[in-house]
Order: structure tokens, then C-alpha cells, then sequence
């Protein structure tokens, strides 16, 4: 093993070494080999990698016609969900059985609701031509003055109704509509043979009724519409009632459709965080969808109260809704509305990672070409390829995996094609990807640079040398946007007699989360099962996060607490040179964390900015092992043995490493060896419950 091995112990029993295993440089490490970058591309690029299971639940969800079966595409920005969508529709798009002219003509029954007559497509332009004609010989009918004659009558019938016959020979559908018209007209000849100043309004109404509203044209359209709605408001979705310069208009004629009747015999699709935040739209979408109706407000009015308010007859066409938006918004939706599993009976569910199989690897790798090309970047040679991949892995904390979202790899490359630029090369270097990633770091680093001065300062109380009783460095990540850094958190604890058990100081002043609230609880389990039990586990202890004044949330530093726990009842003192960070169970077994990459650079800036002394290291969970993806500054320094990573699987591991003293494991009788860590824990607890009873 390499690396900082501390002395052994010498006891009554004798000498007893601390097997303390350290991680070496070759398991630390991890990257691609630039060969990579020459296998064989697929035959057939596809736009789609390392989704599976959500292009089968699109591919499903797009082509079932039954009700219900509107689709939730959720995951990640940038992991493919709209390209994935476009990619299946455009498969789709050729099936053009429901694509139709959408007309809607006067209603004389019930004006306000305006009927639908569907058309092949183009046909609906040649029938709205068609009503022009006609409406244009009943505007002509007037016989300039001359006296009404019961010929002159019948001859405006009949030529009307030769019109009128035509129209329906033509057009069949609108049979219903022009029996209306016709029957209109014959009751009322004489306001078009001879008519009156009054009766020329009542014409002009009647003309009007004739004249259909072509709301969808697809002449020339060979494929079914796909619609996105980028601005979904409720008459940008379902349309509204919007006269033509300000004319008044009868309803049918003051139609404008909305994009949900533009994507009629097709898709359409919406982000679902938009769709809610829009007043009363996510209850008039589920109407819709449940029984294919929906009213159009007065476009001039609203939001305000309504000058117009009209139901249009629902088109008897399909439209498959399709809404993106994160796992967050899946789940809220599925919690909170009844009706919304009834409605969107497809989830497809986009992950944040893939396998680094081969298949996804050469499909990484012809999308960062294809980028390349298309942005018209500088190439990337072979070595540029293989630390993109490193970087894809260490997005997603894992190395036998990648990151699916590839829009962040382009983002890189783009990045990359700067700093080769700046620095003449003709190539995107390997150098020039690194040079990308840590100008992000740098860029986005005053935060982290602010903590670090004040640890150097002094303003932050922070030690990374020597050893205390009840302090240990624990380590948390801090967010910014897309960045994120890793820096130490002082944990200390104190331990008294008393009853109240563990106390959680975050919790008391408001600063602690559940889950964080959680983690305190399970180290009182731990000491229950470890240690108390032939005795009640009787003491106060007391657990701060010292100098930290932001809320406290999540697990990864319930290891800390324990350690800094163990360390005040037994009073046995911490090594401050090395950081911990991992999840703890109640058996005592250490579980992995996030943001470990993270934790581990941020500790190592610190101690290098203040002086590496070639003792310092972190302990973190062994299963974090496979998620090590480290900055190549903290490799050279593993690889020099002046930084030391200990991959533990248990309390008693990290209590070794960080005592440099046995943890000590009970024997048959349950009793610990003599001047174990373990053994002075159990004999103070012990005290404490003796001094909590008698109240001393």
C-alpha cells in the first residue's frame, strides 16, 4: 500500500496493527484511451442514444389511437425528450388518414356554436369559393328598383337553388348546412329581389351565414402536423373570438384557431411546467382531452370579462398531446389531479445516464461529429474525443457510464473550439476540453474562493493538522446554477450527561432538513445496538455544523456526525487532516454519497492552497470508488503520495483511520478489547447513564 501509514498501537495484549487500506493511483484514476475515438461508427446515426425504454413508450404512445393515451415525456434538459419526440412523429408523419380541412360554418339553431365540416384536404378552399359565389349572387339579386313580379321571385329561386344543388353535389358533407341556407333564402326572397333600406341588413346577415370559415387548410400538406406550442396561453392553445379589424362578425366567422386545432390529425406538444403556470389552461386542457370540448373567449377580452363566448362544435379528430417536463412535475401530477394517469396514460421516462456500452459509446461519439459539423467547429483529434467521454463519466458520477445529456457534450466541444482557437491550434485538443472544463470551475468560483480565503484567514475556524476530540471535517457540496464545488464543514459535538438524547442544533434553530433530520436519528439507533445493551443509552449530545448559517440538508455527512459522536463520548481525539464524507446506516455500515468528485477537490484545494503536508487524505464510501472521476491535479498528488483517498465499508474502519487506534470487534462474551476505541466509547456511555441516574 502506499502512502501515510501511521504507527501501530502497543497495548496490555501486545503490538496491534491498524490495517489501514489506501486507495493507489491506478484505482483513482480513470480515463479513455484515445483509440476510442476510432471505432467504427454506427451504419445508420441515430439522433437518439441510450434510451430505450422511452422510445418504445413513445414509439407506443405515439401510434395507439384510443382516449387516454396522451403521453408525459419527463427527465433531464438536454437528454433528448424534444429530439426524441420530433424523430418518432416525423416516423409517424406519413400516415395522413385524419388530416383534414377544418371549416366552420353558422349554426342556425344555436348560433354560439358554431359546426364543424371536415374536408379532405384542399377541398375546403374550393367549398369556401364556392359559398363566395353564392354569396356574392344574392348581394346582386336587386333588380334596381324595378317593381316585384312573382317571375322575377321565382327566377332568384331558382337560380339560387341551382347554386345551392351544385354545392351539395359537390360537397355532400355540408348537405345539413345548405338545406339551412336554402331554407333561409326561400323565406325570405323579397329582402334580396326588392329589398328595403331595412331589409338590406337582414341581407347582408343572411350572406353572411352562407359564408363558411376556413379555420385549418392543408392544401399541400402530405404529412400529419406537428405542432409545439412555445406560448401556451388559452387562446394561443384553444383559439379565440377575434373580428377582423374590429368588425362585427357573426361567431362562426370570428373563429381563429388555436394551435391545438392546427395540430388536428397529429401532434402536439407543450412543456408542462408552462401549461400549469398559465391561470385556468391545465383544467380547460383535461376538459378537452376527456371530452374533446372547449370554449374561445373574446380575444380583445382577456383575462377581463368576456365580450364573447363561444363553444364550437368539437372536430372529430385525433391529437395526440404530448407534455415534457421533469420527474418533479411527473410526480406532483401524479399525486395531486385524479384524472391525470386516466389522461396521460404513457410515461416515458427519459434517464439522466446510460451503460457505457459500446453501442452507446460509438452513439456519443457520432453525435459529438455530427456537432461538430453542424457548428462547423474546429476537429477534435482522438485524445479530444476520449476526455469528452471522461467528462460525459464524470457528469454522472459513474465510470461505467454516460451522460445522455448530449447537448452538454456539444456545449463542451463548443467551448473547447474556443480555446483552441485562442490558442492557433487547427485542432480541438485534449488539452483545450480540459482547458473548457476548468475555465467553467474558474469562472463560476467566487463563491468557493471567498470560503477559501476565509479559511485562510482565519475567519472560518478550520484545522488541517493535528488532532481534537469531537471535531471532525466533513465535507458538502454547494450549487450554483449548472456549477457545483466541494469545500470542509466543521462538525464538532459534545457529549454531557442527561436524557434528552441527541440534539440536533441545526434542527433547533430551523436550519436542518428531513432528511438531514433523519441521519441524526439513525446515529442514536447505532449507539443503541452497538453499545447500549445491557445498560439505557442515557447522555445529551450535542451536534453542530459550526460556522454554517444556511439550511442543512441530506445524509452524506451522517458518518461525520457519528465520528465526531463517538470521538466526544469517548473522548478520544479525530486526525483534522483528513475529511469524511459518506452515508451511514444504523448497523454502522457506510452507504455512498453524492458529489464526490466534488468533495474530494474542494478539500484538496483548501490543503493545497494552505500547504499540502503529505498526510492529508478524505475517507469516503467504498462503493464511491466506481463514481471517481478526479481532477488530474488530485491524481499527480495521489500519485506523489502527498493526498490519500480510504475507501471505507464500515464506522469502525474510518474510527481506525481517523484514532489510529483499533476499533476493537466484541468477543463471545460481547465485551471489547482492552484500550479499543470501541471499549472507551462503551465504558463512557456506560458512566454516562450512572451519572444521569443519580442526577450527578
Amino acid at each position: 500500500m502506499t502512502g501515510f501509514v501511521p504507527p501501530p498501537i502497543v497495548c496490555a495484549m501486545g503490538v496491534i496493527p491498524v490495517n489501514i487500506k489506501e486507495l493507489s493511483f491506478q484505482e483513482a484514476a480513470f480515463s479513455y484511451p484515445p483509440s476510442i475515438a476510432r471505432t467504427p461508427l454506427p451504419a445508420v446515426d441515430s439522433l437518439l442514444v441510450g434510451q430505450p425504454r422511452a422510445s418504445r413508450a413513445l414509439a407506443m404512445g405515439m401510434a395507439v389511437e384510443a382516449d387516454g393515451y396522451n403521453i408525459f415525456v419527463s427527465g433531464e434538459p438536454g437528454s433528448g425528450r424534444h429530439t426524441a419526440v420530433r424523430m418518432i412523429a416525423q416516423q409517424l408523419s406519413h400516415d395522413t388518414r385524419h388530416l383534414k380541412d377544418i371549416v366552420y360554418v353558422h349554426c342556425f339553431d344555436v348560433p354560439d356554436s358554431p359546426s364543424v365540416v371536415l374536408f379532405s384536404p384542399g377541398t375546403g378552399e374550393k367549398f369556401l369559393a364556392e359559398m363566395k359565389n353564392l354569396a356574392a349572387f344574392l348581394r346582386a339579386a336587386e333588380r334596381n328598383g324595378e317593381a316585384e313580379t312573382e317571375d322575377s321571385t321565382a327566377s332568384f329561386l331558382k337560380e339560387t337553388d341551382k347554386l345551392i344543388d351544385s354545392a351539395v353535389g359537390k360537397y355532400p358533407e355540408t348537405r345539413l348546412f345548405l338545406e339551412r341556407v336554402r331554407q333561409t333564402i326561400h323565406m325570405n326572397p323579397k329582402i334580396f329581389v326588392l329589398p328595403t333600406d331595412d331589409d338590406k341588413e337582414e341581407r347582408e346577415t343572411i350572406c353572411s351565414q352562407c359564408l363558411p370559415n376556413l379555420v385549418v387548410n392543408r392544401a399541400g400538406q402530405d404529412k400529419r402536423p406537428f405542432v409545439e406550442e412555445p406560448h401556451p396561453s388559452y387562446a394561443n392553445v384553444f383559439g379565440a373570438v377575434s373580428p377582423a379589424d374590429g368588425k362585427t362578425q357573426l361567431p362562426h366567422q370570428s373563429v381563429k384557431a388555436g394551435s391545438l386545432l392546427q395540430a388536428s390529425g397529429g401532434f402536439w406538444v407543450a412543456t408542462a411546467d408552462d401549461i400549469l403556470s398559465e391561470p385556468n389552461l391545465w383544467e380547460a386542457l383535461k376538459r378537452f382531452l376527456a371530452m374533446t370540448t372547449f370554449s374561445m373567449k373574446d380575444g380583445n377580452a382577456y383575462g377581463l370579462p368576456v365580450g364573447s363566448l363561444i363553444r364550437p362544435e368539437p372536430v372529430p379528430l385525433p391529437v395526440k398531446i404530448i407534455l415534457i417536463g421533469s420527474e418533479e412535475t411527473y410526480d406532483k401530477l401524479c399525486e395531486s389531479d385524479a384524472s391525470f394517469l386516466k389522461l396521460f396514460k404513457i410515461s416515458a421516462q427519459f434517464d439522466y445516464s446510460m451503460p457505457a456500452t459500446e453501442e452507446n459509446i460509438t452513439g456519443t461519439i457520432a453525435f459529438l461529429r455530427r456537432h461538430v459539423e453542424e457548428k462547423k467547429l474546429l476537429p477534435p483529434d482522438d485524445a479530444a474525443i476520449a476526455e469528452t467521454l471522461r467528462f460525459s463519466a464524470w457528469h454522472v458520477e459513474h465510470r461505467g457510464e454516460l451522460t445522455t445529456q448530449l447537448s452538454f457534450l456539444g456545449d463542451l466541444l463548443q467551448e473547447a473550439d474556443y480555446w483552441a482557437r485562442f490558442s492557433g491550434e487547427k485542432e480541438i485538443t485534449a488539452p483545450a476540453v480540459i482547458t473548457a472544463s476548468n475555465e467553467r470551475d474558474y469562472i463560476s468560483s467566487v463563491m468557493e474562493n471567498r470560503i477559501t480565503q476565509e479559511i485562510i484567514s482565519g475567519e472560518m475556524v478550520i484545522a488541517l493538522t493535528g488532532s481534537k476530540i469531537g471535531v471532525v471535517n466533513g465535507l458538502a457540496v454547494m450549487d450554483r446554477g449548472l456549477a457545483s464545488f466541494g469545500t470542509p464543514a466543521v462538525i464538532t459535538a459534545t457529549v454531557a450527561p442527561g436524557n434528552e438524547g441527541i440534539v440536533n442544533i441545526e434542527h433547533e434553530a430551523g436550519l436542518s432538513g428531513e432528511i438531514h433530520d433523519k441521519g441524526l436519528l439513525i446515529l442514536e439507533g447505532y449507539l443503541r445496538k452497538r453499545y447500549a445493551r445491557t445498560f439505557p443509552l442515557s447522555l445529551y449530545a450535542g451536534i453542530c455544523f459550526e460556522q454554517s448559517y444556511a439550511e442543512v440538508d441530506g445524509d452524506s455527512a451522517s458518518s461525520s456526525e457519528l465520528f465526531a459522536l463517538l470521538s466526544a463520548i469517548g473522548e478520544i481525539p479525530l486526525r483534522q487532516d483528513i475529511a469524511v464524507t459518506g452515508s451511514v446506516n444504523q448497523m454502522g455500515e457506510i452507504q455512498p454519497v453524492g458529489g464526490i468528485n466534488e468533495k474530494i477537490g474542494g478539500f484538496f484545494s483548501v490543503c493545497q492552497k494552505m500547504g499540502l503536508t503529505g498526510h492529508q487524505g478524505v475517507i469516503i464510501p467504498r462503493q464511491n470508488i466506481s463514481a471517481l472521476v478526479l481532477p488530474y491535479a488530485v491524481l499527480d498528488a495521489i500519485a506523489q503520495h502527498t493526498f490519500h483517498l480510504y475507501p471505507i465499508e464500515t464506522i469502525d474502519e474510518g474510527m481506525e483511520i481517523l484514532t489510529n487506534r483499533i476499533a476493537g470487534e466484541q468477543n463471545a462474551k460481547g465485551t471489547f478489547p482492552v484500550n479499543s476505541a470501541n471499549k472507551a466509547i462503551e465504558d463512557r456511555l456506560r458512566k454516562l447513564y450512572e451519572l444521569s441516574k443519580t442526577g450527578t
